[in-house]
């Protein structure tokens, strides 16, 4: 087992199955610190782009700065391509908020960066959610539909 040429996930080919599906959506990157996070987001079957999988978080005192994750070849294939957004969707944690604001600076002179919405889980409690949570809740708000 080896690893996509394109977007680094775990893959037996050069090009793994979701790069060379011709179905996905070639203008949609998503942005996620591992493998485990990638599979996660494809069992919603709601994401239909393309991935690109950092290899972990930028995390100082682990030694893993951002020449070990694979953020330049991020950048070179939101550069070089016709990427009309990139979505950051790695945990929110301190190492995961730190990469999030490098690779979105990187990346905010070639396109759209967005992040997905952080908030409560389904059957969640508001008076047990810590005060991040909300205050995340609250940003990602959207209308009703």
């Amino acid at each position: 087992m080896g690893l996509c040429e394109k977007c680094f996930h775990l893959s037996a080919e050069p090009i793994c199955e979701i790069c060379r599906n011709p179905q996905r959506d070639k203008e949609i990157i998503c942005v996620v610190s591992d493998s485990r996070d990638l599979i996660a987001l494809e069992k919603t079957r709601e994401y239909k782009g393309e991935y690109h999988v950092l290899g972990g978080v930028i995390s100082p005192m682990d030694g893993i700065g951002p020449e070990q994750l694979t953020i330049q070849p991020l950048v070179r294939r939101v550069s070089q391509g016709n990427i009309q957004e990139v979505i950051i969707a790695i945990s929110p944690s301190v190492e995961g908020e730190t990469t999030t604001l490098y690779v979105g600076q990187l990346l905010r002179p070639f396109t759209k960066v967005t992040r997905i919405a952080f908030g409560l889980p389904m059957g969640g409690d508001l008076e047990y959610a810590d005060q991040v949570t909300l205050a995340r809740a609250l940003e990602g708000r959207r209308e009703l539909e």
